[in-house]
């Protein structure tokens, strides 16, 4: 199948291809290998899905050492590794102003199949990737997995966890909750010796220039991120989910403000320079094209009757920074009216329609904890996190009184940002714990961020008793893999032993199965 001309405009978002992928330019030499970052796929559908790939030859140098001219590259897709049956090919324009990347959203193959793919440009071929299509609409689905991921701080140790990851057998997709890079300057991200008596900070890899402000530093932060060989073998096994939180942008960032109380217009050019090279480096659809300085982030994917997964933006439309004692200008102080909101009510109101009863489970995948969470007395407001949900427990209160008011009983959140991985359920009354539960989520914790870890920590021993809606505390690096079944979710939790080091090995630290006609957990 030949995908004609007029979808062949999908592929870079904007613009017709004339006299972009013909004659001598095809075949001029770039100098170097340009497919140093790597290929992906994501949010799939039953006839397709997104491929994506990235052209650097330098990926360090300004413009990842590509002419500033725009570059036909060609791709294919396969029923087979070997591309002895391609299905779908075409050319697509690598276009300097979204960074050479280039997005193709592949349209009429089969539902629920496996598929290969692969890019070329200049006469060179990248790696392969796989990816399978979604079950037709409505259509009767058994099994699922999906694998959850996210802050992976460059510099706090190695991309161990996606090795182990991207080994997993069976993978349908790859939830990445957020932080896929991190903002931060050079060194401020290296762990702390726990020899050296002045805490000294010991980096084996550091972030390539100081902190990024303009849309070639994000630019450039993706591309260091991305010649990672373990971060680029995750997103060759599998459909990203792809999500951000605040590190994509800047830390606690929150709608129009920033944690340093930048003025809001000049924190939006920020925001917009980060919006747009998250768009060039993520394999998402032209939906989420960046315009005004914005993304949408937001949307839903369907897995037959199985499954609907809705994937959420906590940042963009958030009220505004809850700060608690903190004297920031603008800050909103908790419980402030009128009541502010995590998702704003364009979203919240979307994703009230889109929970359904029509699939056998419902996921929420987001970014920060949504069930109350007491920690161990380091942050504001006493012991809670204002950064989540519990600082804007109005939202929390919609959410639940959604899911009731539709009779669910198979909602699970999945969650990541805290670098812990937890397991809990979330309370149907605001203030009281021990109410019966809504939901069941599921919190993993970080790649790498936070650098090895421990399984639970001294000053965390008494945490497990103020919340006894949590049944899972566990600081390790790693991820998490749902097993979905029609009637049984099961979680594998599962950690690397160190990241500060090579050769972290995987073990599974618990395992929880959730019924789908009742929230809850159970510890298998």
């Amino acid at each position: 199948m030949i995908i004609p001309r007029r979808r062949l405009i999908q592929a870079g978002g904007l613009a017709l291809l004339a006299g972009s992928t013909s004659g001598p330019v095809w075949s001029q030499s770039l100098g170097a290998y340009p497919f140093t970052l790597g290929v992906a796929s994501g949010d799939p559908a039953p006839d397709g899905f997104v491929i994506w790939t990235r052209l650097a030859t330098k990926p360090l140098e300004l413009g990842g050492g590509m002419p500033s001219r725009t570059v036909p590259v060609g791709w294919e897709v396969a029923e087979d590794e070997g591309f002895t049956r391609i299905v779908a090919t075409g050319k697509a324009p690598a276009r300097p102003e979204l960074g050479h990347s280039v997005h193709v959203e592949v349209e009429g193959l089969k539902a629920g199949a496996r598929y290969w793919y692969r890019f070329s440009a200049a006469g060179e071929t990248s790696r392969v990737g796989t990816v399978r299509t979604t079950p037709a609409a409505g259509a009767r689905a058994d099994r699922l997995r999906i694998g959850v991921a996210g802050c992976q701080h460059y510099e706090a140790g190695l991309f161990t966890a996606y090795k182990h990851l991207s080994q997993e057998p069976d993978l349908d997709a790859i939830f990445h909750y957020g932080d896929y890079i991190y903002e931060g300057g050079g060194g401020k991200g290296c762990p702390v010796s726990k020899e050296a008596a002045d805490k000294a900070r010991i980096c084996f890899r550091e972030h390539a220039g100081g902190e990024i402000y303009s849309l070639d530093d994000y630019r450039r932060r993706y591309a260091q991120y991305k010649t990672d060989p373990d971060l680029q073998a995750a997103h060759a096994a599998a459909a990203f989910l792809s999500s951000y939180d605040d590190h994509e942008v800047d830390n606690n960032w929150a709608g129009d403000d920033d944690q340093d109380a930048t003025p809001r217009e000049v924190f939006r050019l920020r925001r917009a320079a980060a919006m747009q090279a998250w768009y060039e480096n993520m394999p998402v659809r032209r939906s989420s094209f960046p315009v005004a300085g914005a993304v949408r982030m937001h949307r839903r994917i369907d897995w037959g009757d199985l499954l609907r997964v809705q994937v959420l933006d906590t940042r963009q439309f958030r009220s505004g920074q809850i700060c608690g004692a903190k004297a920031l200008d603008r800050c909103l102080p908790l419980g402030s009216t009128p009541r502010p909101t995590i998702l704003g009510e364009a979203q919240a109101a979307w994703l009230e329609q889109g929970l359904s009863g029509s699939q056998r489970w419902n996921l929420l995948a987001q970014q920060v904890m949504v069930m109350p969470f007491l920690y161990p007395g380091t942050r504001d407001a006493g012991r809670t996190n204002l950064d989540s949900w519990s600082g804007y427990a109005a939202s929390r209160e919609r959410l639940v009184a959604a899911i009731q008011a539709r009779k669910l009983t198979n909602v699970v959140i999945s969650t990541g940002d805290v670098h812990q991985h937890h397991a809990g359920v979330l309370p149907s009354r605001e203030g009281a714990w021990d109410s019966p539960a809504v939901a069941t989520e599921f919190v993993s914790t970080s790649i790498s961020s936070g650098g090895d870890g421990v399984a639970i920590s001294d000053e965390w021993k008494s945490v497990p008793a103020d919340n006894p809606h949590c049944k899972l505390f566990n600081a390790r690096r790693g991820y998490q893999v749902f097993d979905i079944g029609r009637d049984l979710w099961r979680t594998d939790v599962k950690v690397v032993d160190r990241v500060t080091a090579p050769g972290g090995s995987l073990s599974t630290v618990a395992r929880f199965a959730v019924d789908r006609t009742r929230p809850g957990l159970e510890a298998l």
